[in-house]
């Protein structure tokens, strides 16, 4: 398994690239990992998380919890657009994860905050999640 931020973020964009309800509202090209205002929107950001090593068993077993922030940008459309995309992020994440090389037993959308940007043309919405991720060294 690759380090477990990344394949957090790896099974989100794939769960939602296979989402006929994100990728009507958002091209799969712009579900992306990042960390700035995005240059094309609409578009769902996904930031860098954070990692709190969980410990492991006797049978080599790592377990980790990763906690990531998706950004959810329009522009010219409003901020109904971003709660709209982030309905559907949110609805498609409800099915759970699947990790490359691991396991996920926990996944939750755990807060989802929409803070005025300076620039009244972007709609922004941030959802936070977060995963209980197992793997075998």
């Amino acid at each position: 398994m690759i380090e477990s931020t990344l394949a957090l973020q790896t099974a989100i964009r794939a769960t939602l690239i296979a989402a006929p309800a994100v990728t009507a509202l958002v091209s799969a090209d712009n579900i992306r990992s990042g960390s700035t205002r995005p240059d094309k929107t609409p578009c769902i950001i996904m930031a860098n998380g954070t990692t709190a090593l969980h410990g492991h068993d006797y049978t080599a077993q790592r377990a980790a919890w990763v906690n990531l922030d998706l950004h959810v940008w329009t522009l010219d459309a409003g901020e109904d657009a971003a709660k709209e995309i982030a309905f559907a992020v949110s609805n498609a994440l409800d099915k759970g994860m699947t990790i490359a090389g691991g396991y996920c037993d926990h996944f939750e959308v755990t807060s989802a905050v929409y803070p005025r940007d300076p620039d009244p043309a972007y709609g922004h919405g941030i959802l936070s999640v977060e995963a209980l991720i197992r793997w075998l060294v």
